[in-house]
This record gives C-alpha cells, sequence and structure tokens, in this order.
C-alpha cells in the first residue's frame, strides 16, 4: 500500500490467509491491486504535497530563524558598544566633575591664599606707617633740637657780642 507493486508471493500470502477455500482469479487480484495501488497513490498525493509545503515552510521558518539570530546578534553588538560608550562617557563626566571639584577647590584656596596675603600686606602696613609716624616725630624733635640749637647758638653769640662790646666799653 506505500506504492511498491504486489508480488505473486504477496497474493499468495494473502490468499493463505483468506483461506485455502476462498480463490480470487489472478486478473481480479490484479485489478484490485492495480485499483489499491491508485487508491493509495491519490490518498498520498495531496499529503506529499502538504509535506513538500510544510518542508518549503519550514525552510523559510529556519532561514528567517538565522536572518532573526544575526540581526539579534548584530543588535546585541550594537547593545554592547552602546555600553562601552555610555560607560566611557560616564568617566569622562565623572573626570570632569572631579576636575572641575578640584579647581574649585584650588581657586578656593588661591582665594584664602590671597586673603592671608591682604592680611600680611596690611599688618606690615600699619607696621611701616607707625614705624614711618615714629621716624617722622623723631625727625620732627631732631628739627626743633636742631633748631633750637641754632637759636640758643645765635643767643650765645649775640650775648658774647653784647659782653665783648661791654668789656670794650668799660675799657674804655
Amino acid at each position: 500500500m506505500s506504492g511498491q507493486e504486489t508480488t505473486a508471493s504477496d497474493v499468495a500470502a494473502a490468499q493463505a490467509r483468506l483461506g485455502a477455500d476462498l480463490v480470487v482469479p489472478a486478473s481480479i487480484t490484479a485489478a484490485l491491486s492495480g485499483w489499491a495501488r491508485q487508491l493509495a497513490e491519490d490518498a498520498a498525493t495531496p499529503l506529499r504535497d502538504s509535506l513538500a509545503q510544510t518542508e518549503g515552510d519550514l525552510a523559510a521558518l529556519r532561514q528567517s530563524n538565522e536572518q532573526a539570530q544575526v540581526a539579534l546578534a548584530d543588535r546585541d553588538a550594537s547593545i554592547e558598544r552602546l555600553t562601552v560608550e555610555l560607560r566611557h562617557a560616564r568617566d569622562i563626566a565623572s573626570n570632569a566633575l572631579v576636575g572641575k571639584a578640584k579647581d574649585q577647590l584650588a581657586i578656593e584656596g588661591k582665594d584664602a591664599q590671597i586673603a592671608e596675603l591682604r592680611r600680611q600686606l596690611e599688618r606690615q602696613l600699619t607696621s611701616s606707617a607707625g614705624e614711618s609716624d615714629a621716624r617722622l616725630a623723631a625727625e620732627m624733635e631732631l628739627v626743633g633740637a636742631v633748631t633750637a640749637r641754632d637759636n640758643l647758638a645765635a643767643e650765645v653769640a649775640e650775648l658774647r657780642a653784647q659782653l665783648d662790646a661791654a668789656r670794650a666799653a668799660r675799657s674804655a
């Protein structure tokens, strides 16, 4: 029934099963065999066509699956690449923030240094101004002392001139 030809031994075996009393003529057996073969072929044709269609569909599905696997691999590679790029961008942003924080700390440190230098300069200016005032006062005292000395010297010279004039007027 699978499409193979029926042989005489097959017919004999079939007859033995049916019994020895029943003898089917060979022409009927051949006709029945041909009819059965044709019936099997007719019944198998749609199944073969369906099987061929199913195999075609299966091949198309396999090809589609392969394409999907390739697309999935490409997407996985893209995701991995984007993940690496994202990590790199995060590292750059973190480094930038750390750098900015360091710069800010450096600026604040410089501002503190500048403020300290201003305080030191103001103390030195105050100290210098005090010393300058003290020097000016000393110089003023010195100028006053020199002027007083010069005035005393002039008075002494005038008094000597008067004394000398008075002695000369007495001696004469």
